[in-house]
């Protein structure tokens, strides 16, 4: 399905451009205060996305140092082949003690990629015990607070979504969960909907290496400049009440590992958990798609084509695909991966966007896709909010499964809206 006119590079950033203000506008549609349209949070969200993106990606200095990262991927892959080795032989990565005729039947995801995400778990939280990953969190925490005029409680917990998980972030604001607003928690919730953590950014990296080299610096580019996509989604379809001041966050609670022993053994237990739940994910939601398209082979042919669920999320997403700058003759594709993003998990949606032949989309739509599909927002997730939330102040329980609904589609309109922003600035 084409249009009868094939938009031009001007015409597809004036597509990203509407995209924007269309995201926004229905984040407005879903707005409990609609006369109390934040402009300024708007505008400041909108510039602080397009300025971050364009110096992280055309900087000189920033993109040779996001390019260079896949070296890190690669490094990290080899640590971890030599542990998935030892432990599980040829499976891990070993070799086979028999002649190989198909090496790519070899490849095992549950034991050759996914054990990465222990590693890397293990090793950002030595990372954050040193002060790396810490010093990074609180000096973006500064800048939310001061530019965005939320509270140090949002503040600290959405620029701690950058590189930690949804349940992970307000760990660190665990003293504040019980004060902060309504208004306040769906933009906490939100900003975990709308980025990843980095325990698994480097597994993306590994999935999507062939499709894309320079994969994990796109990766966290889309992580970053999400932040301030959440905050003003949830500010615009939750306006603060007037005269309500923010809460601050000024000695916000730590992890407390007693040592880098502690904090690494912590990290890998931790990462062992996503490890296990990663695969008990894949394996029931592939199966239940699987079993949905099953039940729809007895529907007749739809459009000269088998009834499949892949196809009828395709043509739900399509259109916010094409909001988002992608060409309408590669939107269906992209819809059809936003919606396996957002039924099941992004981690399906980069594996099947890795199987696609070579050309399915440019590389502009490609991008646009990636950072769309960079984020916690999918019905899975519903659950490992309100449980984890709730657990860390059940006094909040009937507020975080009020606003979990609102704010996955506050997560999803964020991603959607860091799409169009690389379709609006990417010149290749």
């Amino acid at each position: 399905m084409n249009l009868p006119v094939e938009l031009g590079d001007l015409g597809l950033r004036g597509q990203s451009a509407l995209g924007i203000i269309a995201f926004i506008f229905i984040a407005w549609l879903f707005s409990s205060g609609k006369r109390r349209f934040p402009f300024v949070a708007v505008g400041l969200g909108v510039a602080s996305q397009i300025a971050v993106a364009w110096l992280l990606l055309y900087l000189p200095p920033a993109r040779e140092a996001l390019g260079s990262l896949q070296v890190v991927v690669t490094a990290l892959q080899e640590a971890t082949r030599a542990g998935t080795s030892f432990v599980f032989g040829y499976l891990g990565g070993a070799d086979t003690p028999f002649d190989v005729t198909n090496q790519g039947a070899m490849f095992n995801f549950a034991f050759g990629a996914l054990p990465l995400v222990i590693f890397f778990s293990g090793l950002s939280a030595l990372l954050w015990h040193w002060g790396v990953l810490k010093l990074f969190v609180r000096g973006l925490a500064f800048v939310l607070e001061r530019g965005f005029r939320v509270g140090g409680a949002v503040a600290l917990s959405s620029a701690a979504n950058t590189f930690l998980g949804q349940t992970e972030a307000p760990l660190l604001i665990r003293a504040y969960l019980s004060k902060v607003t309504r208004a306040e928690l769906l933009v906490i919730i939100t900003g975990g909907f709308a980025t990843v953590a980095g325990s698994v950014m480097a597994v993306y990296a590994t999935i999507l290496n062939n499709v894309e080299p320079s994969i994990l610096g796109h990766i966290i580019v889309a992580s970053i400049i999400s932040v301030p996509a959440a905050i003003t989604i949830g500010q615009v379809m939750m306006p603060e009440e007037k005269g309500v001041s923010p809460t601050p966050a000024e000695a916000a609670d730590d992890f407390g590992y007693a040592s880098s022993m502690d904090a690494f053994m912590r990290g890998v237990t931790d990462g062992l958990g996503l490890y296990l739940n990663i695969i008990a994910s894949l394996i029931a939601f592939t199966a239940f798609a699987a079993l949905i398209n099953i039940m729809l082979e007895a529907a007749p042919d739809v459009g000269g084509a088998p009834l499949t669920l892949q196809r009828i999320l395709g043509v739900a997403f399509s259109p916010l695909m094409w909001l988002a700058g992608v060409p309408w003759s590669e939107a269906f594709q992209a819809g059809s991966l936003m919606g396996v993003k957002t039924a099941v998990n992004e981690l399906v949606a980069y594996v099947d966007l890795a199987k696609l032949p070579a050309g399915t989309f440019d590389e502009r739509s490609l991008l646009i896709t990636v950072y769309s599909l960079c984020g916690f927002a999918n019905f899975a997730s519903l659950g490992i909010v309100i449980g984890g939330l709730s657990a860390l102040a059940p006094d909040r329980r009937h507020d975080v499964i009020a606003l979990a609904p609102r704010a996955l589609v506050a997560g999803t309109l964020a991603t959607l809206m860091t799409g169009a922003v690389i379709g609006l600035i990417w010149t290749g």
